[in-house]
């Protein structure tokens, strides 16, 4: 299996964690952020943001001003080296947010290199995406700025980081990534993560005569690929009552036609998604969407909140920090459970089948050289009975029950992962 297939990573929105608005608030829940399984925290963009055309009162933190500096409303960087030394202390790795598509309207690179952006006709700076009004386009045809990118990858490396996660990352030429990974990262030890993009978008874009990688393509330089070619499927899925039949007909793509070491990042939610716990009110069904996303292969993602179930998503371009429980709720006891049991069946397992076995009655099999481990989930929250052909023997791993050739499931005991005696 791909390198990071079943690990765990946590997003983190550093300007809205807590109510220092700063690292000193990520720091202090590491050991928290820990408990659910975490291998890798990714830390949204930490540069400081541009004014011209900003959106909201502090602007989005994807229209950055200067690449090779900290936002200092987060700290220095003391502050940052403080909070590497603190992740890796707590036995995970830190990925950095590295936005390369575009720079905010007044940046440095505007002020200091106009030529180094994408231009229309009339000389005017364009924008690949019309409604990002807050960016400009950077134009990598050329090779000053290609190296400057690659110098600014390294100046992040040497203050600790262990890998990035790339914005929009098609949109930025494959050869430069390419370039990028070889020299920055020659020996491949750094997690690289693409945000790859619908692919409606790709289409889109690739109609419009720019360049716009897909999956595959970036599976060839990357460790993992965001999850979004699958979402137009997950969407509707979601909803009650609708079929999850479209989104395992493209699951069974990714699993034929990509790569055969691609690693995915699933996820229900993160910052430029709905939360899934307001897409999916019902707890009980909530909870098996949660199994069923974090038992699929590929790496999982958590986005700060959802542990809680919360409903409301925090806006990127204010202050609006998260208001954290005082006390565990069931949800999230279940949550944790849930993430670390599933991380370590997918450690365990080489084998993976799925299986809709009646409608929304999803049937999860991982399988190793020694172990076999069976997962149901109610997607529909309609299944009032399901009768396997072959029963179920071993411990339910999310109670810890024992089954006894359990040949009749009720929704109740949904969802189960049963360790196989």
């Amino acid at each position: 299996m791909a390198a990071y297939a079943s690990s765990v990573i946590y997003e983190v929105f550093p300007r809205n964690h807590g109510h220092r608005h700063n690292f000193r608030d990520i720091i202090e829940d590491l050991p928290r952020i820990r408990s659910l399984g975490t291998d890798i925290i990714w830390i949204m963009p930490v540069n400081p943001v541009g004014k011209l055309n900003r959106k909201g009162s502090l602007g989005s933190p994807y229209a950055i001003r200067d690449y090779r500096a900290l936002d200092p409303g987060l700290g220095d960087l003391t502050a940052f080296k403080a909070l590497t030394e603190a992740v890796h202390t707590n036995s995970m790795k830190l990925i950095i947010d590295i936005v390369f598509n575009h720079t905010a309207c007044d940046s440095i690179l505007v002020e200091q290199h106009p030529d180094w952006f994408l231009r229309g006709d009339s000389g005017e700076y364009i924008r690949k995406q019309p409604d990002w009004s807050d960016v400009y386009d950077l134009d990598y045809s050329n090779p000053e700025l290609v190296h400057y990118q690659i110098e600014t990858l390294n100046f992040w490396k040497k203050r600790g980081v262990d890998g990035f996660r790339c914005d929009v990352a098609p949109l930025v030429p494959l050869d430069f990534w390419r370039a990028a990974r070889k020299a920055v990262d020659p020996h491949r030890k750094m997690i690289w993560l693409a945000e790859s993009v619908h692919k409606a978008f790709v289409h889109r874009l690739r109609k419009a005569g720019y360049i716009c990688s897909s999956d595959p393509e970036l599976h060839a330089v990357f460790d993992l690929t965001f999850d979004y070619d699958g979402y137009e499927y997950l969407e509707p899925a979601l909803e009650k009552g609708r079929s999850v039949g479209p989104l395992l007909n493209h699951l069974f793509i990714q699993q034929t036609l990509y790569p055969a070491d691609a690693c995915k990042l699933r996820f229900l939610e993160n910052h430029d998604l709905p939360r899934v716990a307001g897409r999916v009110p019902e707890p009980e069904r909530l909870k098996n969407w949660s199994a069923f996303y974090a038992l699929l292969p590929g790496a999982a993602l958590i986005y700060a909140g959802q542990e809680f179930a919360m409903t409301r998503l925090p806006n990127l371009f204010q202050w609006d920090e998260i208001k954290w429980p005082e006390e565990e709720t069931e949800f999230y006891i279940f949550f944790r459970k849930l993430m670390r049991t599933c991380k370590a069946v997918k450690l365990k397992g080489n084998n993976f089948d799925i299986l809709e076995c009646q409608p929304g009655l999803i049937k999860i099999d991982w399988s190793g050289s020694k172990e076999k481990f069976t997962a149901l989930m109610d997607l529909a929250d309609e299944t009032s009975e399901l009768h396997l052909e072959t029963p179920l023997s071993g411990e339910e791993l999310l109670t810890g029950n024992l089954l006894s050739r359990q040949n009749r499931i009720t929704r109740r005991m949904l969802p189960l992962i049963c360790k196989s005696n």
